[in-house]
């Protein structure tokens, strides 16, 4: 995780590209739905159906584990690789402003890049997966000691050389390349991981055009998401965010968990704090999908249970079968989310 010199020229860029949208807004509330859409959701997910999106799987894919895939989001990680692939891609703050993407592969393959560090983040959320493959580029001493007893199978670069290479048109360290069929083949281990997800028809909400989340420190990290009656599109800083193949971000479902992130002590080289989302609790969380918005919340129990997602009276929240980012948005003054 520890960022060379160029990282400071990219906090300068993003702070140069997002002065515009520095300016923090508070959370505001939406007017939801106190209904889910069944009268018995359930996160079982039936025979040839893949447990990550709710949509049809391949033999070769169904009980396979899940890969997860550390994937940066500074300026010059962008465009990335496969983040239009991946099954759920968590969004994590980490210092500085800077995002960074939890990509998670089950049902489809892709290449990936580029692949960076680990966070302690990384661990509560990783931890419920039934052991998942986990891809990264390294770690602090301390965050790789937490990766190293965690119930993962690491398939880092350090442990895995040999499924990682450099792209040369690219600078380091925003060049690190690999692909979800090499990773596999690395290692054995983990076993199908569990739905994170209730699927089906969600009825009710409160109708949304977008969504728009900060992400704030040093700089500032500005996500718009514009329903466009399919998916979710994706702006960052002002710019559509593209994958390598020029497609936009549009995921099916985007789940806003609004979360406190506390500083782990550490620092990067340039002597930023570090910080860790705290995902063992509950809070609030804004469900996103089929051009609604629900309003409702998430709790976790332990860093092994899966996140339980509930609609305002408390049922099982509902989400269309597809892919979901998951936006781990600051609770606790460096972030906001407005429902459009």
């Amino acid at each position: 995780m520890r960022r060379t010199a160029i990282i400071l020229v990219a906090l300068a860029c993003l702070t140069a590209s997002a002065a515009c949208s520095s300016k923090k807004k508070s959370p505001v509330a939406t007017k939801s739905s106190t209904t889910s859409s069944s009268a018995s959701p359930s996160t079982t997910v039936p025979p040839g159906i893949s447990p990550l999106t709710g949509l049809p799987g391949t033999p070769a894919t169904l009980d396979r584990p899940a890969l997860i895939v550390k994937i940066d989001n500074a300026p010059r990680a962008r465009p990335q690789a496969g983040i239009n692939k991946a099954d759920v891609v968590v969004e994590e703050m980490v210092e500085g402003g800077i995002t960074r993407l939890a990509s998670v592969f089950q049902s489809t393959d892709s290449p990936v890049e580029p692949v960076r560090s680990a966070r302690s983040t990384d661990i509560a959320f990783a931890s419920a997966l039934h052991k998942p493959l986990f891809a990264y580029s390294g770690a602090n001493p301390t965050f790789l000691s937490l990766v190293r007893s965690a119930p993962l199978v690491d398939v880092g670069v350090e442990k895995q050389p040999g499924a990682y290479h450099r792209d040369s048109g690219r600078p380091m360290p925003y060049n690190l390349v690999s692909s979800t069929s090499a990773l596999y083949a690395t290692a054995s281990g983990g076993s199908r991981p569990p739905a994170l997800f209730t699927y089906g028809t969600p009825t009710g909400g409160t109708p949304a055009k977008g969504i728009d989340l900060v992400f704030a420190d040093i700089v500032t990290t500005h996500i718009t998401y514009t329903w466009n009656g399919q998916g979710w599109l994706r702006v960052q800083n002002g710019t559509p965010h593209v994958d390598a193949a020029g497609t936009q971000v549009a995921p099916t479902n985007v789940v806003v968990q609004f979360t406190e992130y506390h500083d782990t002590g550490i620092r990067d080289r340039s002597n930023s704090p570090v910080p860790e989302g705290t995902l063992v609790g509950s809070g609030d969380a804004w469900f996103f999908t089929g051009g609604m918005v629900f309003k409702g919340h998430w709790s976790k129990s332990s860093a092994n249970s899966v996140t339980t997602y509930t609609d305002a009276s408390g049922k099982p929240m509902m989400l269309n079968p597809g892919r979901t980012w998951i936006e781990l948005t600051p609770s606790n003054g460096k972030g906001s989310a407005t429902a459009q």
